[in-house]
């Protein structure tokens, strides 16, 4: 009965970045570009 619940386990919700459109999951830094809630909060290289 116990091993029933392990089925209903869920992916995080992604949202989208509002600098840079891209997917990232809430309530973290963006990591394609660093920023979360409107400031720059890491600096993010460019591996190009």
């Amino acid at each position: 009965m116990r091993r029933a619940y392990n089925s209903v386990l869920h992916l995080p919700q992604l949202s989208t970045c509002p600098q840079c459109s891209a997917p990232f999951v809430s309530h973290r830094v963006c990591p394609a570009c660093g920023y979360y809630k409107g400031r720059q909060v890491v600096a993010v290289q460019s591996f190009a």
